[in-house]
C-alpha cells in the first residue's frame, strides 16, 4: 500500500520531446495524452487497493467488531452516568458527605488535641517530679546530682528562652515552671552560699583565714568543699560563691597587707584526719622586725603571691578555670589598691627622681609575672597587666601632675596679681626732674632681649617667665615624654596670661591708668622673652622634640596685643589733651577773671595727667605726659607723643598760644 501513496509525476507520463521548453503550453493531443494516461493509472490503483481489501478481509473484519464493541461500552457507560446523576439530583447526598467529612474533621482535631495535652500533662508531670527529686536530692546531700538536674530543667521550663524572647504570650504551665524553677534555683543558690560562708571564715581573734573541707549546713552533713564547689559551677553559680570569698579576701587580707606596710607575715597551718587534710589555714602574724607604715613594695609583693598561693591551693584546688574567675573577682580591686596605696605613693615629685623608679616598674612586672604562673591573671590580655601599665607610664603620670600644678599656680599669680606699681617707681610731686625711673635690682624692672631699653612689668608677667624658665630647665633634663608634657605646660601657662589678664581687667582699660601700662608692658615683655626662649633652651632639648618645641609662633600674637594697647592709650591722651585745651577757649584773653579762671580749670586738669606731676603751661604738660609716659612704654610711644608735641605745639602757635 505504501506505494499507492507515492507522489505522482506528470512529466513521467509526457514524452521526453514535450518537455525541451518548460515555459511552452502543453497541446491539445498532449493534453488527450495526459488524461489517458492518468486515467489509466487511476484504474490500476484502484484495482491495487480492492486486491489489499480482500486479501486482508479478516483483519478489517476484527477492527470494526472492536469499534463497535467501544461504541457500545461508551453508551453503558453514559447511561450508568446518567442513572447516578438523576440519582444524585433527587436526594442531598452531597450535604450529608460533606457533614460526615467535617464530623470525621472535627473528631479527629479534638482527639489529636486530647493526645498532645496528654502528652504535654505527662510531660509537666515529669518536669514536676524531677523538680521534686532535685529538692529531695538537695536536701540529702546528693547536690552534685541536684545542680545537673537544675540545669537540664532549666531548658527544658525553657527560662532561657523567655529571657532572650522577652516577656511575651506563652502558655500558662510554662509560667508555673518557671516559677518552679526559679524557687529550686534560689533553694539551691541559698544552700551553695551557706556552704561557701562555712567553708571560708575568718577568725577575727586569731587574725586567720580558715578553710573547712567537710561541711555540714542544715542537717546535710559529710558535704566536699570541692564537690560545692564543682556543683556551683555546673549550674552557673561559681563566680556567686567565689565572690563572697573574694570579699573576704580583700576585705581582711589584701587590703591590711597593703595598708600595713610588710609588717605582716603569714603563716601556713593544715589539719588532717585519717590521711585526709581537713581544714586549712593561714595566719596573719604581727612582723617582730619591721613597723608598721613602713612601706617596702618588694615585701608587700611577696606577701601578696603568698596570699594568691594559698588562694590557688587550698581553695581553688589548682583548677585553672576557677583560679582565673576567681582573679577576675580580685585583681580589679587588688591591682587598684597598690597603684593608690603603694605606687601613686612613690610617684617622682622630681624629673630626676624617674629613674630610681625603675625598681618599681620592676617589682610590678615581677608580681604580675608571678601572678600569671598562677593563673590569677591571663598571660594573653594585656588589659590585665594593669600594674605594668600604670609604672610603665608613670612619666605620663608623673607629667600630667606637674603640669597640672604649673598651670594651676600660673593661674593663681594671674588671679590674685593686682597690677599695682612698686612705690619705689612713683614719681614724686614736688619736681619734675624727680620722675625718673630709679635703679632697682628687683623683678619688676627687666630688660627687653631685642631693645636696648628698660620697661616695668607686673608682678604676674615676671612671676610667669620665672616659671616657664624653671618648667623649660626641667625641660633639658627630662625624658621624651615628659619633655613634651612639660613644654606644654610652659605653653599654656603663656596662653594663660593672654586669656585672663584682658578679661579680668577689662574695666581699667577705659582710662589713663597703669594697669593699662603695666599690660602693655606685659605683653610687650612676654613677646620678646618667647623669642628667645628656643635660642636659650632648644640646644639641650631632647632630640625628638627640638622640631615641635617652639615658642616663635606666640610671639606675634602677644606684640599685637602689646600695641593693641598702645594706641589704645594713644587714642584716649590724644582725646583728653584735645578736650582739656578746647576747653580753655584757645587761651585769649586771660587778663580777664573769667577767661583766667577757664585756662586755669583746663591747665588743672592735665596737671597731673601723668600720674600727678604739676607742670604750669601746655607744653610742659605735653613734655610731661612724654617723659613720664616714657617710664613706661619704651620705643615707638615716645616717639609718637614728642610727634604730638610737635604737631599740637604748631597748632596753637598759629593762634598766638607760645611766644
Amino acid at each position: 500500500m505504501d506505494a499507492l501513496f507515492d507522489t505522482i509525476d506528470v512529466r513521467d507520463l509526457l514524452s521526453a520531446g514535450d518537455l525541451s521548453d518548460p515555459t511552452s503550453p502543453l497541446s491539445a493531443p498532449d493534453l488527450r495524452l495526459l488524461i489517458q494516461r492518468l486515467d489509466a493509472h487511476s484504474r490500476g490503483i484502484k484495482s491495487q487497493v480492492q486486491s489489499y481489501l480482500l486479501s486482508h478481509h479478516a483483519d478489517f473484519s476484527a477492527l470494526f467488531s472492536l469499534c463497535a464493541d467501544a461504541v457500545s461500552r461508551a453508551d453503558g457507560v453514559a447511561a450508568d452516568l446518567d442513572g447516578v446523576l438523576r440519582l444524585v439530583s433527587d436526594g442531598p447526598v452531597d450535604a450529608q458527605i460533606r457533614e460526615a467529612v467535617s464530623e470525621i474533621e472535627v473528631k479527629t482535631r479534638e482527639a489529636r488535641l486530647k493526645r498532645e495535652l496528654l502528652e504535654l500533662v505527662r510531660a509537666v508531670s515529669g518536669l514536676s517530679e524531677r523538680f521534686g527529686g532535685a529538692r529531695e536530692a538537695l536536701r540529702g546531700g546528693r547536690i552534685r546530682f541536684a545542680a545537673e538536674e537544675i540545669r537540664k530543667l532549666k531548658s527544658a521550663a525553657r527560662v532561657c528562652d523567655a529571657e532572650e524572647k522577652g516577656a511575651g504570650r506563652e502558655p500558662v504551665v510554662y509560667g508555673l515552671l518557671k516559677a518552679q524553677w526559679h524557687e529550686c534555683f534560689e533553694e539551691i543558690q541559698e544552700l551553695f552560699s551557706r556552704f561557701v560562708d562555712n567553708a571560708v571564715v575568718f577568725e577575727q581573734q586569731s587574725r586567720r583565714i580558715r578553710v573547712k573541707y567537710l561541711l555540714s549546713v542544715e542537717g546535710i552533713a559529710g558535704v566536699d568543699f570541692q564537690e560545692v564547689l564543682e556543683s556551683m559551677e555546673v549550674v552557673g553559680l561559681l563566680d556567686y560563691g567565689l565572690a563572697r570569698v573574694a570579699d573576704l579576701m580583700i576585705k581582711y587580707v589584701i587590703t591590711p597587707v597593703i595598708n600595713s606596710g610588710s609588717a605582716i607575715d603569714f603563716v601556713e597551718e593544715l589539719k588532717q584526719e585519717s590521711g585526709k587534710m581537713t581544714e586549712a589555714f593561714l595566719k596573719m602574724v604581727q612582723s617582730p622586725d619591721r613597723k608598721i607604715g613602713t612601706v617596702d613594695s618588694e615585701m608587700i609583693f611577696s606577701k601578696i603571691i603568698e596570699v594568691v598561693t594559698f588562694i590557688c591551693e587550698r581553695i581553688c584546688f589548682k583548677n585553672d578555670s576557677w583560679i582565673q574567675s576567681f582573679g577576675r573577682l580580685t585583681w580589679p580591686r587588688m591591682s587598684e589598691l597598690i597603684i593608690i596605696n603603694i605606687i601613686s605613693k612613690v610617684v617622682p615629685e622630681d624629673a630626676s627622681e624617674l629613674a630610681n623608679f625603675q625598681k618599681i616598674i620592676e617589682l610590678a612586672t615581677g608580681l604580675e609575672t608571678a601572678l600569671k604562673d598562677l593563673r590569677l591573671i591571663s598571660s594573653s590580655d594585656k588589659k590585665d597587666e594593669r600594674l605594668s601599665n600604670f609604672t610603665q607610664n608613670i612619666e605620663l603620670h608623673f607629667a600630667s601632675r606637674k603640669k597640672k600644678e604649673i598651670l594651676g599656680r600660673t593661674r593663681k599669680l594671674l588671679l590674685n596679681c593686682d597690677f599695682a606699681v612698686p612705690q619705689e617707681y612713683t614719681r614724686k610731686r614736688h619736681s619734675p626732674k624727680d620722675a625718673e625711673i630709679t635703679e632697682d635690682p628687683s623683678d619688676h624692672a627687666v630688660d627687653l632681649l631685642f631693645l636696648s631699653e628698660k620697661c616695668l612689668v607686673s608682678e604676674a608677667a615676671s612671676g610667669l617667665m620665672k616659671m616657664v624658665h624653671d618648667t623649660l630647665r626641667d625641660v633639658c633634663s627630662s625624658s621624651t615624654r615628659v619633655a613634651l608634657e612639660l613644654y606644654h605646660a610652659a605653653r599654656d601657662a603663656i596662653l594663660l596670661y593672654e586669656a585672663i589678664i584682658p578679661v579680668r581687667q577689662e574695666r581699667h582699660l577705659d582710662g589713663i591708668n597703669q594697669v593699662a601700662v603695666l599690660m602693655h608692658n606685659d605683653f610687650l615683655y612676654l613677646a620678646q622673652e618667647v623669642l628667645g626662649l628656643a635660642f636659650q633652651y632648644r640646644p639641650d632639648f631632647p632630640n625628638s622634640i627640638k622640631e615641635h618645641a617652639v615658642f616663635v609662633h606666640l610671639a606675634p600674637r602677644l606684640h599685637l596685643k602689646a600695641e593693641e594697647m598702645l594706641q589704645r592709650q594713644i587714642q584716649l591722651v590724644i582725646f583728653n589733651l584735645k578736650e582739656a585745651l578746647d576747653s580753655a577757649d584757645g587761651f585769649q584773653n586771660t587778663h580777664q577773671m573769667q577767661q583766667f579762671e577757664s585756662a586755669k580749670f583746663s591747665i588743672d586738669q592735665k596737671k597731673y595727667t601723668s600720674y600727678g606731676s604739676p607742670f604750669c603751661c601746655l607744653q610742659s604738660i605735653i613734655r610731661a605726659c612724654v617723659s613720664s609716659w616714657n617710664q613706661f612704654f619704651p620705643g615707638s610711644l615716645g616717639t609718637y607723643c614728642f610727634w604730638m608735641t610737635w604737631r599740637q605745639k604748631k597748632h596753637y602757635s598759629s593762634r598766638g598760644l607760645y611766644t
